[in-house]
């Protein structure tokens, strides 16, 4: 709120404190989203971290500006309960980051219903609970920005690794991403979607690295600090609307 101080002898100034901002991120114990969550913290945001055991993770330490909340997201009640603590804790909510997903590395023909179910659940219904709370609630403020993780892969499948499921559930986040930039967009709320390569996260094993690395024209994976600075980056970039943005090294340019 503004104080207002008549000072001697002078004009009446005004003198007005900035309301921290508040972000939910999910899939927030470890990789993309640990880094987010410190990242946010540290440039004066208050946020709320979601991952199914987040407080068994003791990656981050709940108190303060920061508060985790176990659970699965894809199950409605979570989203609920994730958003209800960023408004009875903060009383607001300003960035969603629908960090939490799941990459299932198959042939096609061998995928499983379990490995269909949980990949819907995770990246769709893990993004469609929270996000109709969070949007709900950016409605009643005027003002608000979703950013959605996706992967490269979507636009640009590599043969060595197939991973259609991941093509068929990020695919739908970045068609929806420029759907809901034009269905809100007179209400102040942005949505864009940050689609990184294949990135330096314990999913994926020093092993593998070697091979990893060679998806991407610059030969190497991204960092999780590299994700961050995006991010941040699209907070601070408030004409940025609608926009799915690579992260891979120049993979999705074509083939190399």
């Amino acid at each position: 709120m503004s104080s207002i101080s008549l000072l001697s002898g002078g004009p009446m100034q005004v003198a007005s404190s900035k309301i921290a901002k508040v972000a939910i991120v999910t899939g927030a114990s470890s990789g993309i989203g640990l880094e987010a969550v410190r990242r946010l913290v540290a440039s004066g945001y208050r946020v709320v971290a979601n991952s199914r055991n987040i407080t068994s993770a003791n990656t981050l330490d709940g108190t303060g500006d920061l508060k985790r909340v176990d659970g699965d997201i894809g199950i409605q009640e979570t989203a609920q309960r994730v958003v209800d603590t960023a408004l009875q804790s903060f009383g607001r909510v300003d960035l969603l980051v629908n960090n939490a997903g799941v990459f299932i590395p198959k042939p096609f023909t061998e995928y499983t219903a379990e490995d269909f179910q949980r990949a819907v659940g995770t990246n769709l219904s893990g993004f469609f609970y929270v996000s109709q709370l969070a949007v709900a609630q950016m409605r009643l403020q005027r003002s608000g920005h979703v950013v959605n993780i996706s992967t490269s892969f979507v636009s640009q499948p590599v043969g060595a690794l197939s991973a259609s499921l991941a093509n068929l559930t990020k695919g739908g986040l970045e068609s929806v991403t420029r759907s809901l930039a034009i269905e809100f967009a007179d209400e102040g709320i942005r949505f864009n979607t940050i689609a990184p390569g294949v990135v330096n996260t314990p999913m994926h094993p020093v092993e593998a690295h070697e091979f990893l690395k060679q998806l991407s024209p610059l030969k190497r994976l991204a960092e999780v600090g590299e994700v961050a600075d995006l991010l941040l980056y699209l907070e601070s970039a408030t004409f940025l609307n609608g926009e799915v943005v690579h992260l891979d090294g120049g993979a999705h340019a074509g083939k190399w």
